[in-house]
């Protein structure tokens, strides 16, 4: 295993994709993920000082794991199977979680826990970057605006998944996404 500097997280242009950056301590190499921007943003805020009222979902699961008497060692990125990267949480007891990578990083940031990349995924999917914001642009700061209410952004997500139908994506056979 590899252990990895989270760089932050960026949007790629010109799709406006979040793309988390990882890149190895003692290394040249970069590992992106491609995210959610409900993950981009926990990230993002939290590495930007933001700190919300009330605890977020990370914030929470953090807190729960704390008050079970466990702590996280490690966050892991292990494979990387038909377009999408796997994860883990490595607990003290020796016990590991399967996570999906943005929510392990989220986590590993308000917890400070070092995240590690698998040796063989990094020679895989690794690539060297010249200057990172040269292919990526900072994540908008407006975005992540710390006077939103996480709540009221929660609800209007679901307004909107409870108006939307899969008719609004167009075809189903329209290649790959």
């Amino acid at each position: 295993m590899i252990e990895m500097r989270i760089v932050g997280v960026r949007i790629e242009m010109p799709s406006q994709q979040p793309i988390l950056v990882l890149t190895e301590k003692d290394g040249p190499r970069s590992l992106p993920i491609v995210i959610g921007t409900v993950e981009a943003t926990a990230i993002a805020m939290h590495l930007q000082g933001m700190r919300p009222a009330r605890p977020l979902t990370h914030d929470l699961l953090g807190q729960v794991i704390s008050a079970l008497g466990r702590s996280v060692e490690q966050v892991r990125v292990v494979d990387f199977r038909e377009g999408t990267f796997y994860g883990e949480l490595a607990f003290d007891d020796g016990t590991s979680l399967s996570a999906r990578p943005s929510d392990a990083v989220a986590l590993a940031v308000r917890i400070d826990c070092p995240v590690f990349v698998a040796d063989e995924l990094l020679d895989q999917a690794g690539i060297v970057l010249d200057d990172v914001d040269e292919v990526v642009a900072p994540m908008d700061e407006e975005a992540m605006d710390p006077d939103v209410d996480p709540d009221e952004e929660v609800q209007a997500f679901r307004e909107f998944l409870d108006s939307v139908s899969p008719d609004d994506f167009g075809p189903e056979d329209s290649g790959p996404s």
